[in-house]
């Protein structure tokens, strides 16, 4: 590990959803707005599933049927509040040790009618030989940003 501990990435978006649809939009319909391409597999990506529940699964399935790994759900706590291990390193290779794994969690507040959706990807400094590598990405418009523009994009449409 580095001894340098990177920012949390945060980013947020409000979403013209309630509360619970906006939850469930994340969670359950987690492949309808997942982007394609980003995935860790070799193949293309046939689904994201993030499965709804406490050591839930969080992964990739690929068009030739084999899983990726991205991590586990720690918390599910409908609809305010879900919080995902990231057990994906600096090479974007699945890594199983917890200790390894840095957390993302979402948080849903209802506003007007709305649901600010605020995540916050923590702890990078626990990824090995990475951690600076992993928040650079995944708080680049490509990492976060963009991923959850595009969950935005689809709440819009929903």
């Amino acid at each position: 590990m580095s001894d340098h501990i990177p920012d949390p990435v945060r980013h947020t978006v409000t979403v013209p959803l309630s509360i619970e649809r906006a939850f469930t939009l994340f969670t359950d319909r987690f492949d309808t707005w997942w982007p394609r391409g980003h995935k860790i597999g070799a193949t293309d990506l046939a689904e994201a599933v993030l499965e709804p529940r406490p050591g839930g699964r969080w992964y990739e399935r690929d068009v030739d049927g084999g899983e990726c790994d991205w991590g586990r759900v720690l918390a599910y706590e409908p609809p305010h509040r879900v919080v995902l291990a990231w057990h994906i390193d600096g090479q974007w290779q699945y890594d199983p040790d917890p200790a390894h794994a840095s957390e993302v969690e979402v948080r849903f507040t209802e506003q007007d009618g709305h649901t600010r959706v605020e995540l916050e990807h923590r702890h990078l400094e626990r990824h090995i030989g990475g951690g600076e590598d992993v928040a650079v990405a995944v708080g680049s418009p490509g990492g976060w940003p963009g991923i959850l523009d595009g969950y935005a994009k689809v709440a819009a449409e929903t």
